[in-house]
């Protein structure tokens, strides 16, 4: 499912590639939803229920966008945070798509695709936010992988 709300902007981002190497670096599942706002099956991604420590980062540019300390259950078929990392990892795109006023999420690195961000749903989470995220957006980096040697 794609949407209107491709890859207009005219900001200018930290990484950039054209179309062919963005089609090149990704597979075509996650260009269709990072490149072309796709959004892939819920309950089937990687990491929906996972509960490893680690950072979140972009799978196409490799930013680091979120911790798994603020990872938490919605039960809505996505992984799920209350807060990027720090305000400037992601930036906050209005989507009318689908007859509905959304707020999508991008990786303000690259402008990838990564999800919405939804508010007053009720969590019992210390802000009022849901980054409704695709797991195929995202990479995991497990805190043992970044520990240093002993």
């Amino acid at each position: 499912m794609s949407h209107d709300s491709t890859h207009s902007t005219s900001k200018p981002y930290a990484v950039q590639r054209t179309d062919d190497e963005w089609r090149a670096a990704l597979s075509p599942a996650e260009y269709q939803v990072l490149r072309q706002a796709g959004t892939e099956p819920a309950f089937r991604g990687e990491y929906t229920d996972t509960k490893t420590q680690g950072v979140y980062s972009c799978r196409a540019c490799g930013a680091e966008l979120f911790r798994s300390d603020t990872k938490f259950e919605s039960h809505c078929g996505w992984p799920s945070f209350y807060s990027p990392l720090a305000g400037d990892t992601v930036e906050y795109i209005e989507d009318r798509s689908f007859g509905m006023k959304r707020v999508e999420v991008r990786c303000a690195t690259c402008g990838s695709h990564l999800g919405h961000v939804f508010e007053g749903e009720g969590y019992d989470t210390p802000t009022d936010q849901r980054f409704c995220i695709n797991s195929i957006s995202l990479r995991l980096r497990p805190d043992e992988d970044t520990a240093p040697p002993a």
